[in-house]
């Protein structure tokens, strides 16, 4: 499994939960900086940003990619519309919390997002009439 990480670094224990959740080995993470100007418009930086990463667009569309999405929303939305264009689905995403009562506080993986599985559930709402 490739893990593109748009947000902060991914230590050896939250690999470890990632790797119990999704039942897979992680082959390689590619850590992406996504600091965004705000006085410029975000769509071209995001694409900009994206093309740092080092796939093909072969692999974008067949090998199993996890996403750490940034915690900016603007960015985050940006950057989910531009990998659906590079990959043809919604890819699967890291939520990661604070662990509770942690000092200093420390993050662990709450749990991965199936962006498309909550797609293709929500579609079968489009076509539902009431009575």
């Amino acid at each position: 499994m490739i893990i593109v990480n748009f947000s902060h670094p991914i230590n050896e224990k939250q690999r470890q939960q990632i790797e119990a959740l999704t039942s897979q080995t992680i082959d390689v993470v590619y850590d992406i900086p996504c600091q965004l100007e705000q006085d410029k418009d975000f769509a071209p930086q995001v694409a900009s940003i994206v093309e740092k990463v080092p796939l093909t667009p072969d692999m974008w569309q067949s090998s199993p990619i996890l996403v750490n999405l940034p915690g900016l929303n603007y960015a985050a939305a940006l950057l989910l519309a531009e990998l659906h264009g590079r990959t043809g689905y919604f890819p699967a995403c890291l939520r990661i919390r604070p662990v509770e009562g942690s000092v200093p506080v420390q993050f662990e993986v709450a749990e991965i997002l199936n962006l498309e599985a909550i797609r293709q559930e929500a579609r079968k709402k489009r076509f539902m009439v009431d009575g």
